[in-house]
């Protein structure tokens, strides 16, 4: 098949980006709406944001999807790291084995998942609220942690522990100055899926969590049925402050590598 060249495939990008993105420019226009309209756009106004901070369930539904979230990740992200410098050390039987575990959770449409863990947690006599749906945000972000580091581990000498070991370090000085260092941009994507992960879940947290504890996921959908353009601020709100650590995230690299290179010259 021919690659398409010139004019076709310029449209053919066009329409792909109009596809994925005008949706998103859509809702953050009608979240400046002075309207309920959500189809005929009236006037510029900041009453839904204002609502949007008024409203007490919408901003717990805030407070409890970032607190999970930061949790979450960061105990996936030491689990994970830990488990995955593990299999790193295992015999290829048992790493096999495991990472096949561990590929089933992402594998496994999530709804099966969910009813899994809600069976679960019932099964234990656990009530379902704030604690039942940071474990189950946990449990499903500890395997994306390790399919993030596993392939950086593959890309180190398996010699290097030993050589810090024989040059003085102990094995947790080793780790944390050697092995830790080199695996940091796997570390790195593996809590930034995590956080993603957490933060978007939306048919794992519905099925395990209880009366009066929602994320902005759950929050949403109970509020689809009315119309509510407060949720179009909250995701203007959410896609800003997504650009604005996108943005942080590829550009600081940049300036510590520009800076790196000039320090290099002068020297």
């Amino acid at each position: 098949m021919k690659r398409l060249k010139g004019l076709p495939s310029k449209l053919w990008l066009i329409l792909l980006l109009a596809f994925m993105y005008l949706p998103i420019i859509y809702v953050v226009i009608f979240s400046f709406n002075d309207s309920r309209s959500l189809t005929h756009f009236t006037g510029f106004s900041l009453e839904w944001y204002e609502k949007m901070l008024d409203n007490s369930t919408m901003m717990e539904s805030i407070y409890y999807t970032v607190v999970i979230a930061i949790i979450a990740t960061v105990v996936s992200t030491i689990v994970g790291t830990i488990t995955a410098i593990g299999l790193s050390k295992s015999r290829r039987a048992m790493k096999e084995t495991i990472t096949q575990i561990n590929n089933l959770p992402m594998l496994n449409p999530e709804i099966v998942t969910a009813i899994g863990l809600m069976l679960f947690f019932t099964a234990l006599n656990m009530r379902l609220g704030f604690m039942t749906l940071l474990l189950a945000h946990i449990i499903f972000c500890i395997p994306y942690v390790i399919l993030s580091i596993m392939p950086k581990l593959r890309q180190l000498d398996d010699n290097l522990f030993e050589a810090a070991l024989d040059l003085g370090c102990t094995p947790f000085k080793a780790l944390y100055k050697v092995i830790i260092p080199q695996i940091k941009p796997g570390i790195i994507s593996g809590a930034l899926i995590a956080f993603t992960m957490s933060f978007d879940d939306f048919v794992i947290s519905y099925f395990v969590t209880g009366p009066g504890i929602n994320n902005i996921s759950t929050m949403v959908y109970t509020s689809v049925k009315r119309i509510n353009p407060s949720v179009n601020a909250l995701s203007t709100i959410i896609v800003l402050a997504i650009t604005i650590i996108l943005v942080i995230v590829n550009i600081v690299p940049m300036i510590k590598e520009r800076k790196k290179k000039k320090n290099e010259e002068l020297a």
